[in-house]
C-alpha cells in the first residue's frame, strides 16, 4: 500500500465515521417524532469506491419483515436527510442513500457475547 492509497483509505473512514454519526442522530431524532421507525438502528456506513453511494446498514431486533416495513417510511425521509448531510459535509457532492438490512448484525452480537463469557471466565 502507498502513501497515497493509505491517506485515501484514511479520508474514506474519516468520512464514514461522520456520516454514521450524523445519520445516527437523524434516525434518532426521526424515531422520537415517527413511531414507525423504533427501534431502527444503524449497525454501519459504507462509501462506495467512488464515494457516490452510501450504504447504510441498518438493523431491526424484529428481523427482516419488520425492516421491511420500516424501510417504506424510511425512504420517505431520504430527500431530507441528504438536505442535512449536505449542510454538515464539506464536500462539493452528498452521497445518495441506499439503506439495506445488516444480516451480520446478530452474528457480531453473538460473537461479542461469547467473547465477553470468555473474558469473565479468565478473570475469575
Amino acid at each position: 500500500m502507498n502513501n497515497n492509497s493509505a491517506v485515501s483509505h484514511i479520508k474514506r473512514s474519516q468520512k464514514e465515521s461522520l456520516l454514521l454519526k450524523e445519520l445516527s442522530k437523524m434516525l434518532h431524532r426521526l424515531s422520537l417524532d415517527d413511531k414507525g421507525l423504533d427501534g431502527l438502528i444503524i449497525s454501519r456506513v459504507e462509501l462506495s469506491r467512488d464515494k457516490g453511494v452510501c450504504f447504510i446498514f441498518l438493523y431491526d431486533a424484529g428481523g427482516q419483515e419488520v425492516y421491511r416495513q420500516k424501510l417504506s417510511v424510511l425512504i420517505l425521509y431520504k430527500p431530507t436527510m441528504r438536505k442535512a448531510l449536505s449542510s454538515i459535509l464539506k464536500s462539493r457532492y452528498v452521497p445518495h442513500l441506499q439503506f439495506l438490512f445488516d444480516e451480520t448484525y446478530e452474528k457480531r452480537q453473538r460473537i461479542e457475547h461469547i467473547m465477553n463469557e470468555v473474558k469473565k471466565e479468565f478473570d475469575e
